[in-house]
């Protein structure tokens, strides 16, 4: 499917801004240009943006609730009462869980974690995890990522005398559940500055407010940051305002002091001694911890992250690594039994959705499997398959900016159970209501969704030329991360390059090493999934290239590269 370019086009000011920037900061307007896209347009902002500092952190007291989380905390500490940390069972939940539980234990010696089981007891708090709580005497149940939804299961505890502190970021219900506290920066009431924390955010944030609170050293929240930036990769959290700053900091320790259990994952995923990135943790981390709770346990994740014994981490990095190759067999059967059944149904290509079930299908894996189906027909797409007592349930991945969430909501009543961000949400609904949910869901979208938003976009920053392409301005680059959501990496497009002479298919054909030219520099990179340009190329013919710039070391020699994600025909040739 061609992707859309859309190409920023700086306004009269902004342009004015950029020239008044390079000028102030000795740099040049393409280097300025990359400041003033993100909001920057003064020398104070540029600086305190590209050194970001854990003061930039807002104050946890902020969060509706907060006075009243380390209240009851604080009584459950000088009362020596059971604490129960819950946290759900993928990369967010397991590292909120693994955060709290290692600041805690510090002060709480009656304390347990609990991670429910996806297939017995599915998402969120469960009764089990409770009535789990109750038998081991626990009076408080901290939960993590879960329970913004959960009235009823708060009221089943409190009828057993367990409170609840809920630390949660998804989209509250009509009613907020009538715990000791409800943390929550997606309640309406809710006046907190940043919006874009993860579960785990949440949690160092009542972490945070407890040191604070009673002047205890917030210096012990530097060595679990990394647990928080994994969670912002892995659930694709804004990389923007306080997210980036703890990312920042997260992504620092990993690389210079990482915690044990952490350190056997970067072995196994074969990344040590590389300088870890977001990427690295939405790519190559993340997906070995959620592996844990689809193919066996979250429990054992949360087990590796908060170990202090060589031994036993590598053991249990071990383990998440085998979970992991099953958990890439599932997804690829899953997967590929979906486009199958698309490719059977006649009015398939005329859809707006996409929505497969099979009650065959690994549950653990049908999320993933959601998001390989959207990169193929590239519309909202829902992965469901057979749960318990006649339901079924799964995954939604959204596309193009389309909030996926408020299109199931509007198909609630035929709903036992929903929840979610925009771009991805899960749900529980009786089978025989599918063929309904199917045909709402697909009339909603419809009507809602726009032309653009179900094709590829290309956002590219800047249309510029290989000379502008200095070591100054990559370095410019280089403070302008972590990328990630609303933070991306710097795009480019460059026009009219030809083939310079070593332009040719590499791996088994499929990708295209790239060496092109506008006649006076050359730049050499890579384009994935792009052999077939290579007779193109090397027949002399020009393209324009969309791409970000990355450093390549070959024989001790580093220099800087393209990393292509477009090509398109030139509309004319260079002139040589």
């Amino acid at each position: 499917m061609e992707s859309i370019w859309q190409i920023w086009q700086p306004t009269e000011q902004q342009q004015r801004l950029a020239e008044q920037l390079a000028k102030e900061l000795n740099i040049s307007v393409p280097s300025a240009k990359l400041l003033v896209y993100r909001g920057l347009t003064t020398p104070t902002e540029a600086r305190r943006y590209i050194r970001p500092s854990l003061d930039q952190q807002h104050d946890p007291f902020l969060m509706r609730d907060m006075d009243k989380a380390v209240e009851r905390l604080e009584q459950a500490v000088n009362n020596k009462e059971h604490i129960l940390v819950y946290g759900d069972y993928d990369v967010d939940g397991t590292t909120a869980v693994a955060l709290v539980y290692r600041i805690l234990k510090e002060y709480v010696k009656e304390l347990d974690y609990y991670i429910p089981d996806r297939y017995t007891e599915g998402y969120g708090i469960s009764f089990k995890g409770i009535d789990y709580a109750f038998e081991k005497h626990c009076t408080l149940i901290i939960a993590l990522d879960c329970g913004i939804k959960e009235g009823e299961k708060v009221e089943y505890a409190k009828k057993k005398g367990i409170d609840f502190i809920i630390c949660d970021h998804h989209t509250p219900g009509d009613t907020i559940p009538d715990a000791r506290a409800v943390l929550n920066i997606q309640r309406k009431d809710c006046t907190y500055p940043y919006k874009g924390l993860s579960g785990c955010g949440v949690g160092y944030k009542l972490m945070q407010a407890y040191l604070r609170h009673n002047g205890l050293d917030e210096q012990q929240l530097l060595p679990v940051l990394p647990l928080l930036a994994m969670s912002i990769a892995s659930d694709i959290m804004p990389l923007t305002g306080e997210n980036r700053v703890l990312a920042y900091y997260g992504l620092r320790v990993m690389n210079n002091a990482p915690l044990v259990g952490i350190s056997k994952l970067i072995e196994v995923a074969s990344i040590k001694g590389q300088t870890i990135t977001i990427q690295d943790l939405q790519f190559k981390i993340g997906p070995r911890i959620n592996a844990s709770g689809r193919i066996y346990s979250g429990a054992e994740a949360v087990a590796l992250l908060i170990t202090d014994n060589e031994d036993e981490a590598q053991q249990k990095a071990q383990n998440i690594n085998s979970y992991n190759s099953e958990r890439r067999q599932f997804q690829d059967k899953v997967a590929n039994e979906a486009l199958e059944l698309l490719k059977q149904d006649p009015d398939n290509d005329l859809k707006h959705t996409t929505v497969v079930f099979s009650p065959e299908w690994n549950k653990g894996v049908v999320g993933i499997a959601a998001s390989r189906l959207t990169e193929t027909y590239y519309r909202p797409t829902i992965v469901l398959t057979a749960s318990d007592n006649g339901l079924i349930s799964g995954s939604a991945r959204s596309v193009g900016g389309y909030n996926i969430y408020n299109a199931i909501d509007s198909c609630r009543d035929l709903l036992v159970h929903f929840g979610g961000h925009a771009f991805a949400a899960g749900v529980t609904l009786p089978e025989d209501k599918l063929p309904e949910f199917k045909e709402r869901l697909e009339a909603y979208v419809s009507r809602t969704i726009l032309p653009e938003q179900m094709q590829p976009t290309i956002y590219i920053e800047q249309e510029i030329a290989l000379m502008d392409i200095t070591p100054q301005f990559y370095q410019i680059i280089r403070h302008l991360e972590p990328f990630g959501p609303d933070n991306p990496r710097p795009t480019f497009v460059t026009r009219q390059l030809i083939n310079n002479r070593y332009t040719r298919r590499v791996g088994k054909g499929e990708h295209l090493h790239i060496d092109l030219t506008d006649t006076r520099v050359a730049i050499e990179g890579i384009a994935f999934n792009k052999g077939d340009w290579a007779p193109y190329l090397q027949n002399g013919n020009a393209v324009d290239v969309c791409y970000s710039l990355e450093e390549n070391t070959f024989n001790h020699r580093t220099t800087l590269q393209m990393r292509v994600q477009d090509l398109k025909e030139s509309s004319s040739q260079p002139q040589r």
